[in-house]
């Protein structure tokens, strides 16, 4: 099992032929997810030829390489101005899970191209942006996310976090994962941690949850409450940014902290009060995965 990103995933990926569409496409490839199409109105009816030997076809729409590839998942490497087109048109297509990798798209861009799956009944879901995307890992890869750092387990991974959903991936490597979804850190995003946690309490596999959040915002104080309320397997979390001064933004941009609001003190409490246990550090947040693995 695994949550959003199916073993079976069929991938295309919107700005393919650009240098970070190119880099990672190729990293998706050798991980052995199946990379089926690229998509660059400007390349249609060309093809790439990856390291490995594989030729994948570039497509002029994300309808027509849908259509032609049955892919389920895409990917965006789209540059800022134009992202929000390239996930509409992705919507337009009905691709069911809509990976959203690139930085610094406008907070109302992104609300609208949200808006406009929903709009439309939800059939997109999207992740992102500003993520490093979804990983089942030994199965499929949808983003930048290292495949070859840890391999299939008990452990679900939500994080809004990029590098820091590596660190877990690494040092809970010997354990594995079931799926790591980054989020992304921008304030509006298209799939929550409220989102991946009730993925992750169905996911029969899925026996333990790490949550990664940060400072800015009431994320995660949000994803407590739904903790509380449903969530019966046992979570693990860590707060980015408990030595963040005040009023200055760091890293992401919803990462900013006014007064009490947003802290990482104000996080982690409200998260031990309803039963999770919180790192001060990843690498306790690992051990502390551990301690709860050991006694199931």
């Amino acid at each position: 099992m695994a949550i959003f990103l199916e073993r079976d995933a069929r991938v295309i990926v919107q700005g393919m032929t650009g240098s970070e569409g190119m880099k990672h496409s190729q990293r998706m490839l050798a991980s052995g997810t199946a990379v089926v199409g690229g998509v660059n109105p400007r390349k249609a009816g060309q093809s790439v030829t990856f390291a490995d030997g594989q030729e994948v076809p570039v497509f002029g729409t994300v309808a027509e390489a849908v259509r032609e590839t049955g892919a389920d998942v895409s990917v965006v490497f789209v540059p800022p101005r134009f992202a929000k087109a390239a996930v509409m048109e992705a919507i337009d297509a009905q691709v069911p899970l809509v990976v959203v990798i690139t930085e610094g798209i406008p907070v109302r861009d992104s609300v609208e191209f949200f808006n406009y799956a929903q709009s439309l009944g939800g059939k997109t879901r999207i992740i992102g942006p500003n993520c490093p995307g979804i990983i089942t890992p030994g199965y499929a890869n949808a983003g930048i996310t290292p495949a070859d750092i840890t391999g299939n387990g008990r452990i679900g991974l939500v994080s809004k976090s990029g590098t820091l959903t590596y660190q877990l991936m690494f040092e809970l490597r010997d354990i594995g994962f079931s799926t790591c979804i980054g989020i992304g850190g921008d304030p509006v995003v298209g799939t929550t941690h409220i989102d991946a946690l009730r993925a992750f309490e169905a996911d029969p596999e899925t026996e333990l949850i790490v949550m990664i959040g940060e400072i800015g915002g009431d994320a995660e104080e949000r994803a407590a409450e739904y903790i509380r309320d449903h969530v019966s397997k046992p979570v693990v979390g860590y707060i980015a940014g408990f030595t963040a001064p005040e009023g200055k933004t760091m890293g992401h941009a919803g990462a900013i902290i006014s007064g009490s609001a947003g802290t990482a003190e104000a996080k982690r409490e409200a998260l031990e009060s309803v039963g999770v246990r919180v790192g001060k550090t990843p690498s306790e947040a690992a051990r502390l995965a551990r301690e709860v693995l050991a006694t199931r």
